[in-house]
């Protein structure tokens, strides 16, 4: 097993589409084994839109802090009462959302991917290239997977299988039961993105810079999209549309029935989009490495505004209500109004903030890269 030095000069981006019919996508309300309201997969949807379907107070506090050592760049995941996250200190963790009192952990690899969860089960992968499925009331390892490089991106998941992107190159689809392969695609860069699926389709744009749409039954490749440059993010999906972030510092809109760029977005100051978008039926929201929270008609493509952050925004923002949650490299949670785009509050977390927002059943819970993982809402 080799681990992969992580090198940004290609990347991989995995959406998901509708059949050749150009069927309206409807992300499903919610995925096997989870629950209303609770956050399974990294944007929190089969669709990764990136958007909560709770509440939040108004005011957030620190409901806990629990301090695993070893830095956390990791998503987590939520599904009833317990949060699933990785981490660097090698480990696996379940913890209780009400407490953050540890269910069980276990070692598995140093971990940045986020897990995602489905039908009772935890799936990550690690920086060693492999790829994990674990019990998720026991913590109790099921199978493992190996590819040939290092595993940034979560899963997500098509009937039976559980489909995944590696930095080796290729898109995995594996059986959930077995953890043998069904299918493999090769790209033309790593992947670096989490998946997104849907009526029976998924996207994979490699160094080409183009939009591969995949057959997850078959896994062969029905079409393709040109885009205007390599991807570090997720897609994020609503109706028949596409939104992205990439490397060309640009956001795009795709129209998936005309299979053509509907329209891109370029900041003033020119970085790339590192930040996976959120969406909403009017707003296309995504973090840029120029330090700002950008907000985009998502119709029109056009500025709506733009948030000035304190460092890089690596994070992917999520949505709750009318307001936005992010972190930034400079450590701060901003809570911001989604039309306004003011900030409405900011909390000092201390270490830098790569990894994005987790809400679910009134909760945020978020790590830094110093090993702190929090729990905000509303203190009981």
């Amino acid at each position: 097993m080799v681990r992969s030095i992580a090198v940004f000069v290609g990347c991989c981006l995995l959406i998901a589409i509708p059949s050749a019919q150009s069927k309206p996508l409807k992300a499903p309300d919610v995925l096997v084994g989870a629950a209303e309201g609770d956050w399974p997969l990294f944007r929190g949807d089969a669709l990764q839109t990136g958007v909560a379907r709770t509440t939040l107070p108004d005011k957030l506090e620190i409901r806990w802090k629990v301090n695993l050592k070893k830095g956390i760049e990791s998503t987590a995941a939520i599904v009833k009462d317990t949060v699933y996250i990785g981490c660097y200190d090698e480990h696996l963790h379940a913890l209780d959302l009400k407490t953050g009192a540890q269910k069980w952990k276990i070692k598995l690899g140093p971990i940045k991917a986020p897990p995602s969860v489905y039908d009772g089960k935890v799936f990550v992968g690690d920086e060693d290239g492999m790829f994990y499925c674990v019990d998720a009331a026991k913590g109790a390892k099921l199978w493992d997977f190996e590819a040939n490089a290092e595993i940034t991106g979560g899963a997500n998941f098509a009937g039976d299988n559980v489909i995944f992107g590696s930095q080796d190159a290729s898109l995995y689809c594996l059986s959930i039961k077995t953890g043998k392969l069904v299918w493999k695609v090769k790209t033309e860069g790593p992947i670096y993105g989490s998946v997104a699926v849907a009526n029976g389709a998924t996207f994979v744009a490699g160094c080409d810079s183009h939009l591969h749409i995949i057959d997850v039954a078959k896994g062969a490749e029905l079409a393709k999209v040109e885009l205007s440059g390599q991807t570090l993010s997720t897609t994020a999906v609503l109706g028949d549309k596409v939104y992205v972030g990439n490397n060309n510092s640009d956001v795009q809109g795709i129209d998936l029935k005309k299979k053509s760029i509907l329209w891109t977005y370029t900041p003033k100051r020119a970085q790339p989009f590192y930040s996976s978008p959120a969406i909403t039926d009017q707003y296309v929201v995504a973090g840029s490495r120029d330090r700002h929270l950008h907000a985009v008609d998502r119709v029109k493509g056009t500025r709506v505004w733009s948030f000035d952050a304190d460092e890089i925004v690596d994070s992917s923002p999520v949505i709750v209500g009318t307001r936005v949650y992010v972190g930034s490299s400079g450590g701060t949670l901003y809570v911001v109004d989604l039309t306004k785009g003011k900030e409405v509050q900011s909390l000092d977390l201390g270490g830098r903030i790569t990894a994005s927002p987790a809400v679910a059943h009134g909760c945020l819970v978020i790590g830094t890269t110093d090993g702190l993982l929090y729990c905000l809402g509303k203190k009981d």
